[in-house]
């Protein structure tokens, strides 16, 4: 009898995949220090320079602001890594090197997934050690807000992520994908409200528009978790929207899969 070798499934090759990823991200030292260490620093600048008393007593702009960083960081590890990732790849030829292969297309991504999904944990972990020494930050000690971190997280994760593969294929070129994606999330996290705490400063047709993306939603996620009760007075609505935040981030998971897999390209070269 001739014996036979089973095929490795999907989940199997992507958890490999993501291990490589992995590999090949934390061997990077530039991209490590730039990733995990960009947010933090921004928060220690930026809080330390605007931290002061709100409205509400009891809670700073310190900390709204460094709650929301701890969500903006999240992004950075998952749409920013992901676009500029898989544009350099295609640039360089390794993804149309891996089309050659076995390898099933969504064992790639789920690669990404992983790997996304091990350093934005990373960095949640990072950015909440740092908010608690300089800005007093608690964590959650209901146990509903830990639920509430892990599926704003979560979705997330997944739609930030599913977005940076589509961005990917918008331009040519690493270095034209690095400019556009490093603009996008610079401008989203200006009308977001990540740079100007409380959120009500800002004109209310900047965070209408920032409300059609996600990163107002995942940062107002964050803020339900890391802060009291009482700061929700300083969101646009004077509530968390818990509801809203799902069911936003959850439609941007379906749109994101929708554009990822509409725009996703192997190579550079005209169909």
């Amino acid at each position: 009898m001739t014996a036979t070798m089973a095929v490795p499934g999907t989940l199997h090759l992507g958890l490999a995949r993501g291990a490589i990823e992995l590999r090949q991200f934390f061997r990077n030292r530039e991209q490590v220090v730039f990733t995990f260490s960009l947010p933090a620093v921004l928060m220690i600048l930026l809080g330390s320079i605007l931290d002061g008393p709100t409205a509400q007593t009891g809670v700073s702009s310190g900390q709204l602001l460094a709650a929301g960083m701890i969500g903006a960081g999240i992004v950075s590890t998952s749409f920013n890594s992901v676009g500029i990732g898989i544009a350099a790849d295609r640039e360089i030829g390794a993804l149309k090197r891996l089309r050659g292969t076995p390898m099933p297309a969504a064992a790639y991504f789920a690669g990404k997934m992983v790997m996304v999904a091990v350093t934005s944990v990373s960095q949640t972990v990072l950015m909440a050690a740092v908010a608690m020494l300089m800005f007093r930050l608690q964590l959650p000690s209901d146990p509903a807000k830990w639920l509430t971190l892990l599926w704003v997280l979560l979705l997330g994760i997944v739609s930030s992520t599913l977005l940076g593969i589509a961005i990917s294929s918008v331009t040519r070129t690493a270095n034209g994908t690095v400019a556009l994606v490093q603009l996008v999330y610079l401008v989203l996290q200006f009308i977001s409200g990540v740079f100007v705490t409380p959120i009500t400063h800002l004109p209310r047709i900047m965070v209408d528009i920032a409300s059609f993306f996600p990163l107002k939603w995942i940062c107002q996620g964050f803020r339900s978790v890391f802060l009291p009760p009482e700061a929700a007075t300083q969101e646009m609505a004077g509530t968390w929207e818990l509801p809203m935040v799902a069911l936003v981030l959850a439609g941007w998971c379906v749109v994101g899969l929708v554009l990822a897999r509409a725009t996703f390209r192997w190579t550079n070269e005209a169909k």
